[in-house]
């Protein structure tokens, strides 16, 4: 007679054990796939074309966890922000000696995007407004279309003048954020040093340049220039996302064969780009030039 007093309230206990525990373990995994369904339908806004967003959702769901549903994500008022939120039924095991036979789990995550304000960039080369104006009509890169940049700037599109330098001395290279690092830390606002002369930043190894060939990286864009050598600077302006295809630096800097001789050149084009990484933050005073920053806010 006691055993059976107890079995009623010893099974409670099971439940709260193992149902409870499992309605944890499914809502974690239901969170995951809500996340890869914001930021998969926050890409898509941001590049301007959300298109079908809850199939998109629905798609990412089903790809995490079978047997979730999406709900019809959620615009933000700006909108610079979209939410999504997934439901699953999960059956419980114990619990429905209790009267409890499922519990519908539910996760929800929220994506913002904006224009890159600061970050580090992977390469550290400067551009002019003037040569991105010039390549993309003043608007959003719209082609792949590959191009050869000249180091300094000397193409065709007449940004630099009969000097064919925006600096003396200066060939668009920034100085890197210490050590042994390729990489240059800056923000939109603010003036940064050039590392002077035609070869690669300090820090930069042929190995770290050649890494960089077929992929999409965030480069600064400079709107000003000053003074020369080793004192000379760039004001950024924005940042703008540059497919590489090749480049022909001093020594062994190089990869195919985009100029020859002593020109200094890198091949590639500005493109329309999401990043989802970490390097880079946006805020709202950055010009939108193409590139964008997601980050999972939820």
């Amino acid at each position: 007679m006691l055993l059976v007093l107890l079995l009623v309230p010893l099974l409670g206990f099971t439940a709260v054990a193992v149902d409870v525990g499992g309605l944890y373990a499914e809502r974690a995994r239901l969170q995951t796939a809500a996340d890869a369904a914001a930021l998969a339908v926050a890409r898509d806004c941001a590049r301007g074309a959300c298109g079908d967003m809850r199939g998109t959702a629905q798609a990412l769901v089903d790809a995490n966890l079978g047997d979730a549903t999406a709900a019809p994500p959620v615009l933000g008022s700006d909108p610079t922000s979209v939410t999504v939120t997934g439901s699953t039924p999960t059956e419980h095991w114990f619990a429905p000696v209790l009267g409890h036979d499922a519990t519908q789990v539910q996760a929800t995550a929220t994506v913002a995007w904006g224009a890159p304000s600061a970050g580090t960039a992977a390469l550290p080369l400067i551009f002019s407004w003037c040569e991105w104006a010039a390549q993309t009509g003043g608007g959003l890169p719209s082609t792949t279309t590959e191009r050869t940049i000249l180091l300094p700037k000397k193409s065709d599109t007449g940004c630099t003048g009969p000097s064919r330098q925006f600096v003396p001395g200066g060939f668009g290279w920034l100085v890197t954020d210490g050590g042994n690092t390729c990489r240059a830390t800056s923000s939109v606002g603010d003036r940064f040093d050039s590392e002077p002369g035609n070869n690669p930043s300090k820090g930069c190894a042929p190995a770290d340049l050649a890494a960089l060939v077929g992929r999409t990286v965030l480069l600064p864009i400079f709107d000003e220039a000053g003074s020369n050598g080793s004192h000379a600077w760039y004001h950024v302006h924005g940042y703008a996302a540059f497919t590489i295809t090749g480049y022909h630096f001093a020594g062994q800097y190089r990869s195919g064969s985009p100029c020859s001789g002593s020109e200094r050149c890198i091949s590639g084009y500005f493109t329309r780009f999401v990043d989802t990484s970490d390097a880079f933050s946006y805020g709202p005073g950055a010009p939108s030039m193409g590139a964008w920053v997601l980050r999972l806010i939820r």
